[in-house]
This record gives C-alpha cells, structure tokens and sequence, in this order.
C-alpha cells in the first residue's frame, strides 16, 4: 500500500496554539501546504508580522480572552465571598499594557481605600484559575518573536491579614530636587506611617516595587540602615508600575513635575485591633542564591563613572588583592576566563554539567564590598558594609566595564557567575528550611499540648510570595517548576503567588544557605536569586 506524504493531513482539521508567532506560524502554512481541510490558529494577540501570509491562505484566527478579561473573571471570583481586602496586587505578563485600566478596574471592584499596585513582569507563577495546575509561565513562552504588543497573563494577590494594617507609600521625586532628601524623606514617610497605626516606627514587613529607571541602590542602602533586622523587606527592583494608596493625598502618579521611583507596600501592627482573640501575623523570609564566586579578590585602583540617569556605568581598572601590579580589563578577564575552564575540567558530574550546558554562557558579575557610612536626615550616621552586584559589560586594554555606579578606589571585589547547580542546590536548602519549620511547630504542638505557654504549635502557613530573577525558570534549570518547588512541596494547596522580576529585594532572611547574611556584609539587592515571603499565622490561645 503506497501512502501520499500528506497523509494524516490531507481533509482535517488542525488547530496550532500560539498561530501567530514565528513557530505556530510556519507551522501553520507547513500545515496548509500539505492539505489540511481547515486550519486554525489560536493566540492572545490579535495580529503579527505573518497575518497577511496567513490570511491569504485562509487561516482563521482565533483570539483567546486578554488579561483583563481575565483579571474581571478573577476579581469577580474573589468577591463572590465576603473579604474586606487590606490591599491587592496585580502582576501582568506582556508588553505594552495598559496600567492604569486595570488599576481603575481593580479600584472601582475593591474600593477606593484599599491600596493596590499593578505591575509588569517578565514572568509569572501561580495556579492556573481554569485547570488549577500550578506554572511557572515566562513571557518569552508567548513572545517568541519578539514583535508583540498584547498581554498574555495576569496574576492576582488580594489579601487580607488580620491585626494588621497595610498602605502603599510612594518615593515621589519632583524633577528638580535632591534626591538625598528624597530619599530620607520616603524612610521617614515609612516610619511615620508604622508608629501612627502600630506605636512603633519598625513596620513587619515592606514589599517594594522599584521604577524602570529608579537606582534603588541608595534606597534600599538608607532602608537598611533605618530598619531594625526584624523587619522583612521584599520586591521587584525594576518594573513599570502603578499604585493607589489608601490615603489620597499619597497618590500622585501622574501629577505634573513629580516621578514616582519606587512605591512600598507596609505591612503594620494595628495597635487598636491587635487585641486578645485576634491571633497574630507572622513574615518569614528565605533566599536560594543563583551565583558562584570565581577567582581572586581585586581592589579597585582607578575608578571612572560614565553615562546619566539610569544609563551610567563604571570603568575601572584593579590588582589582585596583595600584589602591586596594576591591571586592566582585559588581563582581569582573562583571569576569569581562565578559573573558568579549571573550574569546567574539574567538573565531573553529569548532572553538573548537564545544567551548565543549559545555561550556556553564564551572566557575569563582580560583587562588590562597599564600606559607607550610612544616615537618615539629621540623624547619627553610622558605618556599614555592603554587597553590591554590578553586571559585567567588557573589558579593554584600559579598563573593565561594569554596570552601574557607585564603586570607589579602594573597595574590594570578586567576580560571580551564574550557576545553575549552585541555585539548585539553594532550592534544596530553602525546601529543607520550611520542613524544618514545619516540624519544629508540630513538635511545640505535641510539647505543649494544653499549654497556653507556648501557641506556635498552632501556627500555620496561610499565603506566600516569589520574586525569582528573571534568568532563572525552566531555561535556566532544564526543568520547570523549580522556583515554585520549595513551596509547593511543604506547602501544597496554600495560596502562593510570584513573578520573575527584573532584580530581586530581599533583606532580613532566616539562614536556609551557610554563610549568608552574617550580620556584617549586608546585602539587599541579589543577582539570580529567588527570594521567598511566607505568611504564617498563629491563633490566639483559648480563653481558660
């Protein structure tokens, strides 16, 4: 029996999912050139460079539900049960989004009072609202050619924590303005707003989403230095980005002659409903760090800052820590380069290398330890050490080029890479905490039984959030789902949400991984890194 090449095709009818971009396309006109019946091709966006091709050979298209859609459907979900929401935030995945719609919708569905961000990412993770599945979706998964204008996902955390009281605080910058005093005035704007509703200026908890062309560095610097080590600090440090507080007089975005840098969620004891019966809110946070260190130390000899605003980069030229020789970018590359393939010759496992050869070429960083003396308006300063990530952009017969500014001769660096193994083995050391945990409340539980002396065996994990680098996800690991996995196995069926983010916040962890934060080298904003918020709530002890 002799069968036509077409065979299986020929008079069917053929469906291709993502139809009009660079893949779903061509195997859209592949489809029709080997005589299908009819050929259809569904995407959420209504057009691309291939509709005209595919609409001259009778493709029919079919358009999927936007994101706002699809944020109506949630919301309407949500507030099919009475909830009295502290705040909401809306991520959405996609390139030119309206913002401001959906922070309209979001203002007019919850009231006027509750504070609320909005927000692009570059990925999102969380169930599925139609199958219930949990996913990691990346916007890349979508926008494959790179030629889009829709948005392709949403999503939604409305939350609502009891004894506790929550606003959205914006770093408002009048464009002609110091931008110290800004700052200082954004903290103090913090503490205010903690001590009015709590009697105490150290909120629980604040989650921050920087601007696309914000330098958070100083920020989060100030931040540190303000803040007692209890309170947790989490967030996205690039995104576009809306908000709406809860007091109007904070909402300026938009306002003729003011930028909004950053806004801050804060998270506060409600000192006037935090009474006997209400149970008690609890933050805990944990990092799985994506970077290994290679090579020596270098000490930076001449340093030149280059460029404006957000597009100034540093220039320098460094020794190895001890010696004398002056080095160029070039000659520190090749050090690096050089550790690199000693590293790749001692790397024997397969599973090692079988994730190296997913990353392919690693991003590079020097991580540098900056010692700065650190102070809030007219208060006493004091001197603290930091560790600041810049990207590394090239070297040349002068200097070596690095991303960002800040750097002074005389500081101390070394070089990281992205790795893959090392962020696996993180995630482990993360999942391994929250078991940890778990079983440290269960064991106060069986120790206390009848006990009012000790409640944490009571305690249990109500929500979560993820703010995993946008590096990081199913291309990074081989596998998906990894970001989530910590979660999702100690936790399963508890709300968690999460976005892949532009540069990951992350200040105030539990120890899941030896050797971070010890106290002393302070580090807030990471490189390839996850970063994990839980929620934990214990109830009050029974009335005797």
């Amino acid at each position: 029996m002799l069968l036509s090449k077409n065979y299986g095709t020929e008079g069917n009818t053929f469906l291709v999912t993502s139809g009009l971009g660079f893949i779903g396309s061509a195997l859209c006109l592949e489809l029709v050139w080997q005589g299908v019946s009819q050929m259809r091709a569904f995407d959420l966006r209504p057009t691309s460079p291939w509709s005209d091709d595919l609409s001259n050979l009778r493709v029919h298209f079919i358009q999927g539900p936007s994101s706002f859609v699809a944020l109506e459907e949630v919301v309407n979900k949500v507030l099919s049960e009475p909830i009295r929401p502290h705040f909401a935030i809306a991520n959405v995945i996609g390139s030119g989004v309206d913002l401001s719609e959906r922070l309209n919708f979001l203002a007019a569905k919850l009231g006027s009072k509750t504070p609320i961000i909005v927000s692009c990412a570059s990925g999102i993770m969380g169930r599925d609202a139609v199958t219930d599945e949990h996913k990691e979706v990346m916007m890349d998964d979508f926008w494959g050619d790179g030629e889009s204008n829709s948005d392709f996902g949403i999503i939604l955390t409305v939350g609502f924590l009891p004894g506790l009281r929550v606003d959205a605080i914006p770093l408002v910058r009048p464009r002609k303005a110091h931008r110290v005093a800004i700052i200082d005035h954004f903290v103090m704007n913090i503490r205010d707003y903690a001590s009015s509703v709590s009697g105490s200026t150290s909120p629980l908890a604040i989650m921050m989403f920087g601007g696309e062309d914000a330098d958070l560095k100083p920020v989060m610097e100030k931040l540190d230095h303000a803040m007692p080590r209890e309170t947790i600090i989490v967030g996205d440090e690039r995104a576009r980005f809306l908000y709406r507080s809860g007091i109007e007089s904070r909402y300026i975005y938009g306002s003729g002659g003011y930028f909004s840098d950053a806004v801050a969620l804060v998270f506060a004891r409600d000192q006037y409903r935090n009474c006997a019966g209400a149970g008690q809110i609890q933050f805990h946070a944990v990092l799985s760090t994506g970077v290994s260190a290679v090579g020596p130390r270098y000490k930076a000899v001449s340093v030149k800052e280059i460029g404006f605003g957000t597009g100034r980069n540093t220039w320098l030229t460094a020794r190895r820590e001890g010696e004398q020789e002056i080095l160029d970018g070039q000659r520190i590359l090749d050090d690096v380069n050089n550790e690199f393939v000693i590293y790749d010759a001692e790397s024997l496992c397969m599973d090692v290398q079988q994730l190296a050869n997913n990353v392919g070429c690693p991003d590079l960083y020097i991580g540098v330890t900056e010692q700065r003396r650190c102070f809030v308006g007219s208060e006493k300063s004091r001197m603290m050490t930091f560790l600041v990530f810049h990207g590394v952009m090239g070297g040349d017969q002068e200097y070596l080029f690095a991303n960002g500014v800040g750097i002074r001769t005389g500081d101390y660096f070394q070089f990281y890479h992205s790795d893959p193994s090392t962020a696996l083995s993180s995630c482990s050391n993360v999942s391994k905490y929250f078991r940890n945990l778990k079983l440290d409340w269960s064991s106060r539980k069986c120790c206390h039984a009848g006990s009012v002396a000790d409640n944490d065996g009571n305690k249990e994990v109500v929500g979560g959030f993820v703010f995993s680098c946008c590096g990081r996800g199913e291309s990074f690991f081989g596998h998906c789902n990894v970001d989530s996995s910590p979660f999702l196995d100690n936790f399963p069926g508890v709300p968690m949400a999460g976005i892949f983010c532009g540069g990951e916040i992350g200040r105030g962890f539990s120890k899941a991984d030896e050797g971070e934060e010890d106290g002393t080298l302070r580090c807030c904003l990471h490189a390839y890194s996850t970063v994990y918020l839980l929620v934990s709530y214990t109830p009050a002890p029974p009335e005797h």
